[in-house]
């Protein structure tokens, strides 16, 4: 067990090493919470304040105490390390931010049934490669993470906050904290490599997938544009599409992100 978390966590042993994971609430149903990247445990936990049952929150690899294998990083790698510890958790419900959501694709691309319901939050990329001035801004990140550079990183971190709230205390805070977490980690491999590749093989492989899918978007978000999550509703056959006004879906639309994301998971479905 281990403590990186403000609660314990624990560790999954699986091909290459370790995937760290934290077990909340109680009972039926469960649901899994994959991180965006350079993302965390903490930063994925908002969105299960008002869902019921049980919540898994996972780090894939090179994040938190899970391990950072040597073997390249994928969507397909990371689908696998989701789907490792939602069977061992017995997690039916899935919730990906940016790259937790493409996780979540590159799954459900495979085996269209693997979730009983699916929320794909900013959703950032599907079957073609982003070409754009975020990506620059990423590999400067991963620079600033290898150089240890904490002050430079959170500034940067705060540039990708929207406009409205990257001047607040709050954010302020948040970006710094997310620094020194991301320093102490592998993540510069990641953000060296996620935002070149696509999560799906194909855009059209999605119409076999027939499970619900709240797919959650935010206006004038470079990092994650409108136009990848109205794709993916429209690929997804049982899909609700939510686009959001600008200002940060955890910062100025928590409350409704988290009523969003507590009914759509809790609520039963006929």
């Amino acid at each position: 067990m281990v403590g990186s978390t403000s609660r314990r966590t624990s560790l999954l042993p699986v091909p290459g090493g370790y995937l760290e994971y934290l077990v909340t609430g109680a009972g039926a149903p469960v649901t899994i919470f994959a991180h965006g990247l350079a993302g965390s445990i903490d930063t994925t936990r908002p969105f299960g304040t008002a869902v019921g049952g049980q919540q898994v929150y996972l780090h894939f690899r090179g994040h938190g105490a899970s391990s950072s294998p040597e073997t390249p990083w994928t969507y397909g790698y990371l689908a696998d390390e989701l789907d490792a510890v939602a069977r061992h958790t017995g997690a039916t419900q899935a919730l990906g931010v940016s790259m937790g959501a493409g996780a979540i694709c590159n799954l459900i691309e495979r085996v269209p049934a693997r979730f009983d319901r699916i929320v794909l939050a900013l959703p950032a990329v599907t079957d073609h490669p982003r070409r754009d001035a975020a990506l620059e801004r990423l590999v400067a990140m991963a620079t600033l993470a290898d150089d240890r550079d904490v002050d430079g990183l959170a500034e940067q971190l705060v540039l990708e906050q929207p406009a409205e709230v990257r001047h607040t205390a709050p954010v302020q805070q948040w970006c710094r904290e997310q620094a020194r977490l991301i320093v102490q980690t592998d993540v510069s491999r990641a953000l060296r490599s996620i935002p070149h590749l696509t999560a799906l093989q194909s855009l059209d492989s999605l119409h076999r997938v027939q499970t619900p899918v709240l797919v959650i978007a935010q206006e004038d978000d470079p990092a994650h544009p409108v136009w990848v999550g109205r794709e993916l509703a429209a690929a997804l056959p049982n899909a609700r599409l939510e686009v959001l006004p600008p200002g940060g879906i955890m910062w100025t639309h928590r409350a409704r992100v988290r009523s969003l994301v507590g009914e759509f998971l809790t609520t039963p479905h006929r």
